[in-house]
């Protein structure tokens, strides 16, 4: 499983580079690199720490994005998602680079790097809080689900998703693309729509969550949603 995960990391990095750098038209990208070695680092380093405390949960995440056990209307997000996600990042490389219509200073790109790597270290803690932190919006009912309330679950309902905020707000920034947060502000509109369509799901079919949403009332932002 440690093998299959450290494939599937050197894959989607490759796919990642071939959507910035052939819209950039160049590979002499300083925002680029750095972006594709933050996101090497912590994906293998997340990929061993997870094969090691928690495999069941890392064989769930490798499973596919659309699965049969997913609502239609999950995997229609799930979809737009992903495509929203290849588009975003093409964008980027034409807006910083191809066309430069975005200009970002040093320090605030440095501040995206940052943000990105906050994005990571909230994933870390929501993983090794939630062993059911699965890919898809699903009941584990063969793996005997439950609520999870602790750790950064006290503050928010849905903290994976709280994370991609950073990450959609420092990715842009690192890569030196204003009109990249533009994007990530409807990508976080995508991500809003799936934490609903989740928040059906484990009401209906997980017991004990009509009663953690009333004693967290946040989804995503302590004191706004």
């Amino acid at each position: 499983m440690l093998v299959k995960t450290l494939i599937r990391t050197v894959l989607s990095l490759a796919v990642i580079a071939i959507l910035l750098f052939v819209p950039a038209g160049t590979i002499n990208w300083t925002g680029a690199w750095i972006f594709i070695i933050e996101t090497f680092v912590i994906g293998i380093v997340l990929g061993i720490w997870l094969a090691g405390h928690d495999p069941e949960l890392l064989k769930e995440r490798m499973r596919s994005p659309i699965q049969k056990e997913q609502s239609a209307q999950d995997k229609i997000v799930t979809g737009l998602l992903l495509l929203s996600f290849f588009g975003w990042f093409a964008f980027m490389a034409l807006d910083a680079v191809r066309f430069k219509w975005s200009m970002v200073p040093a320090w605030l790109q440095l501040a995206g790097a940052l943000g990105a790597f906050v994005a990571c270290y909230i994933g870390y803690l929501t993983l090794r809080e939630n062993t059911f932190a699965a890919l898809v919006v699903k009941v584990q009912k063969e793996r005997e689900q439950k609520v999870i309330s602790t750790g950064p679950y006290r503050y928010v309902r849905h903290p994976m998703y709280a994370g991609m905020i950073f990450y959609v707000l420092g990715a842009p920034l690192l890569l030196g693309s204003w009109w990249g947060l533009l994007w990530g502000c409807g990508l976080l509109g995508l991500f809003s729509i799936r934490i609903l369509i989740e928040e059906g799901t484990l009401r209906k079919g997980l017991p004990g969550y009509e009663d953690y949403a009333a004693q967290v009332r946040y989804r995503l932002v302590p004191g706004v949603w």
